[in-house]
């Protein structure tokens, strides 16, 4: 048996690094892995899942359905929870097994632990970057759920809880944002790497931890914090830009695991030497040649910080030998109407054929009728108002990441890319959709930094096939969109 660092790192990269005696399963030489639940689980050895919940019915992380029973354990935030107590989303690791074709997946612990939970300090909504606790944390429209519990200005919330994965500048990618009200019990949190490590301060990205009258807990050596250790600083007053920090704990705790044990990885490409040579949020990989399969891309496409899902197992040299690798690319394409039809898992909004999966697309429900763990199966034709983010795949459809129910409304909403021959001014078409314009429609400008009005004519010269678009007015037809404003995106 192999005692694994690395696993250490991706964890604490991730920030949830399970601390021994923290509930659930965690690992290492004095505290193993719970055994996974019995039922049919052939390969021997761990699997571990690291990414966000996309579907309970036991529970889904990265296309895999894990079961989960009597036996299995929940902890959140360093306490014992529930399976209830999870939300789709939420960035977790599964410790369990499955097996060898993934069909039977079973799920011994699951652990999830925010990255930050603070006041923000600024939201910007072009860019669609916030900042909490010094943290830039990234909202994308296709891998982010934003609890309806949030105002649309994220500033005006008391606190927001950021759950996602980290890439090397820093940037949170955020999966899950949850916010908080007057009840609110003060404690901010923050996970990362300590730097610039003094006697009574040290560094995660742009805030500063003031420890000095903090109780510093479970470090090797007692009381020590060192440059580049993995830490969870806690505590109720901010100055400025520093932490009072009440208490520092260490979250570097090591995992044994075995060769040959599983693992799927969702996260941000933190080193690349070559398509054979990278690692996957400090986890190192290689790819197999042949014998690794592709989706979303090609090996060509892989560079330094891209986002990816990677499975494999565990080699002598604790290198993953990935046999699949998914990139996440991150234009989202989006359309918001009314609910044309569904058949099994597919619908139809403004025409576009939207596919859904149990496996991979996050289903939530932020109309009056709240409906928790919601499915395709709850939605209805020609009554329920959606809203669909995802991606272009195949082309003219949309493989829908998430699915939102709101509350009717007359809008309609499209955004994607000006098809080839899909500009005929006052027109354009996008996924077969045809975009009316006309004197009244107003235009806007947000490929750079800020956003901004445009003449209808900077408009008509600076559209070109493979813009991107959001167009947003009234459906006035099976396929066709008269609209009130138009962005260019890129």
């Amino acid at each position: 048996m192999n005692t694994f660092p690395r696993l250490a790192a991706v964890f604490s990269v991730f920030a949830i690094i399970f601390a021994a005696g923290c509930g659930g399963g965690g690992g290492g030489a004095n505290n193993p892995p719970p055994p996974p639940p019995s039922g049919g689980i052939t390969r021997t050895g761990v699997a571990f899942a690291v990414g966000p919940i996309t579907g309970f019915g036991s529970v889904i992380v990265n296309g895999a359905t894990y079961a989960t029973d009597g036996n299995t354990t929940f902890t959140k935030d360093g306490q014992p929870a529930t399976q209830d107590d999870f939300s789709v989303g939420e960035f977790v690791v599964i410790t369990g097994s499955i097996d060898d074709d993934n069909s039977n997946a079973a799920a011994a612990s699951v652990e999830s632990n925010d990255i930050v939970e603070g006041p923000a300090s600024s939201h910007d909504t072009t860019t669609n970057q916030l900042v909490v606790l010094g943290q830039t944390v990234q909202i994308s429209m296709t891998t982010t759920s934003v609890d309806d519990s949030c105002p649309a200005d994220l500033t005006t919330a008391d606190a927001v809880e950021v759950y996602g994965s980290v890439d090397t500048n820093g940037v949170i990618g955020a999966t899950r944002i949850e916010c908080r009200d007057a009840t609110w019990d003060g404690i901010m949190e923050i996970n990362g790497l300590a730097t610039n490590v003094m006697p009574t301060t040290f560094q995660i990205n742009g805030l500063t931890v003031n420890y000095s009258a903090a109780s510093v807990d479970d470090f090797p050596t007692a009381g020590v914090i060192n440059e580049d250790d993995p830490v969870e600083a806690k505590g109720d007053s901010l100055d400025g830009t520093t932490l009072e920090a009440d208490r520092v704990e260490y979250k570097g705790n090591r995992f044994d695991v075995n060769e040959g044990d599983h693992i799927e990885i969702d996260g941000f490409i933190t080193r690349f030497a070559s398509v054979t040579d990278f690692d996957v949020s400090g986890i190192p990989v290689t790819t197999l040649g042949d014998d690794t399969t592709y989706e979303g891309g090609a090996a060509a496409d892989l560079g330094l910080n891209l986002k990816v899902e990677v499975e494999g197992e565990f080699d002598a040299n604790d290198v993953l030998n990935a046999t699949k690798v998914e990139i996440k690319t991150s234009t989202a394409i989006r359309v918001t109407g009314m609910l044309d039809s569904r058949t099994g898992d597919t619908l139809v909004v403004l025409g576009i054929t939207v596919n859904t999966s149990v496996a991979k697309t996050r289903f939530e429900d932020k109309s009056d009728a709240d409906v928790d763990r919601m499915n395709v199966g709850h939605l209805n034709e020609l009554v329920d108002y959606v809203e669909i983010r995802g991606q272009e795949q195949p082309p003219g459809q949309i493989t829908a990441m998430i699915v939102e129910r709101d509350d009717p409304d007359t809008r309609t909403e499209l955004r994607g890319f000006v098809e080839d021959e899909g500009k005929v001014e006052p027109d354009l078409k996008v996924l077969d959709v045809t975009i009316v314009t006309n004197p009244a429609t107003q235009y806007r400008d947000s490929r750079g930094e800020s956003e901004s009005p445009m003449e209808a004519v900077d408009f008509w010269l600076a559209v070109q096939e493979g813009s991107l678009i959001d167009a947003r007015g009234t459906e006035t037809g099976a396929k066709t969109l008269t609209a009130t404003e138009v962005e260019l995106k890129m």
